[in-house]
């Protein structure tokens, strides 16, 4: 069946203006780490995307390892794109990275020039696409110096092989470099995309300064913890949970799920029912409460996670008191 989209998709859903740039991205962009590869259901993934661009969601969030196998990702979207995606490319925004392990020997790791620059040709034939919008080294390399691999990026963008370039897993120290190398060659970074949730915290220690400062945006990856800072484990581990999966590519570990983690999460739960939202979407609104954060990457294994996430717009003011209640309960400490 043909796809036709919502012609209200974007009356409700908010844009951000990544740092000081001229692109705007959706508060919530869709991320396809996990659910996406060569054995999840086609149709699903169809859905999925679907109801993501329905309601506004403009950018999915990929790169070159998601799965498994290393590429599914990709391919699936690659094949969504062509089938229902192609007639409004111009309204989209396609990313991926490239910095982990794809291939064997030595140019299919890390961030040298070879390896960026090849990782990306096989991202564009995957997805059928002639250009991404964004394009990310996916993390440092402490051996190949920085300049190549910024050079690499800056090279990508006057190829036209992507439209804008990103880093992740910087730290604030590495951003502050990468920028000012970006900035000597012409080729300006636009964002950052860091792990970043109410139990992971480590941007505020600089990262979010750094990027404002320099007019850069940041997009938070990993803001529901894998599915913790939801109601999924109020009750224990449901057998199709990740921290039930045995698939790996990053899947949440039992040993994860601690009781004091727990307990936080409880505590959690109870100040987001008296916000009247789902812990998810109170997890969500926190991060988006920060006027620097750019967006947040969701993942989903159906439609109506989407949505759910998506609801989280609807409330990210915090009071006073919340706040405090909230930061009691994220500073109980957590024994090794």
């Amino acid at each position: 069946m043909s796809y036709a989209a919502n012609p209200k998709r974007y009356d409700t859903m908010q844009y951000r203006r990544s740092g000081k740039s001229g692109l705007k991205l959706p508060a919530v962009s869709l991320g396809l780490w996990h659910n996406f590869g060569a054995m999840d259901d086609y149709e699903k993934c169809r859905t999925i995307i679907h109801s993501a661009f329905d309601n506004g969601i403009t950018h999915f969030d990929l790169a070159n390892n998601y799965g498994p196998p290393p590429g599914g990702a990709e391919e699936t979207f690659g094949k969504i794109f062509k089938q229902d995606l192609k007639p409004y490319r111009d309204e989209i925004i396609v990313s991926s990275k490239a910095g982990y392990d794809m291939w064997p020997g030595p140019y299919g790791d890390w961030g040298s020039k070879k390896y960026l620059v090849a990782s990306l040709d096989q991202s564009l034939k995957r997805m059928g696409l002639e250009y991404v919008d964004i394009f990310y080294h996916h993390r440092p390399d402490p051996e190949t110096p920085l300049e190549e691999t910024m050079a690499a990026l800056d090279l990508i963008v006057r190829q036209g092989k992507a439209l804008y370039v990103g880093i992740s897993n910087y730290s604030a120290a590495e951003a502050q470099k990468a920028i000012e190398v970006l900035n000597s060659l012409g080729t300006p970074l636009l964002i950052h995309q860091a792990k970043y949730s109410m139990l992971v915290r480590w941007v505020e220690d600089g990262l979010l300064d750094v990027l404002d400062k320099n007019g850069v945006g940041c997009i938070a990856f990993s803001s529901l913890a894998q599915g913790i800072l939801t109601n999924k484990y109020l009750n224990g581990i449901p057998a199709d949970s990740r921290a039930a999966s045995e698939r790996g590519n990053g899947a949440l570990e039992r040993n994860a799920l601690t009781q004091q983690i727990l307990s936080k999460v409880y505590q959690l739960n109870k100040i987001a029912e008296g916000r009247g939202q789902s812990l998810a979407q109170m997890a969500l609104g926190w991060i988006l409460k920060d006027q620097r954060m750019t967006s947040l990457i969701i993942g989903a294994s159906k439609p109506e996670q989407v949505i759910d996430s998506i609801h989280c717009l609807k409330n990210y003011n915090f009071t006073t008191d919340e706040l405090k209640a909230i930061e009691e309960i994220l500073s109980q400490p957590i024994e090794p």
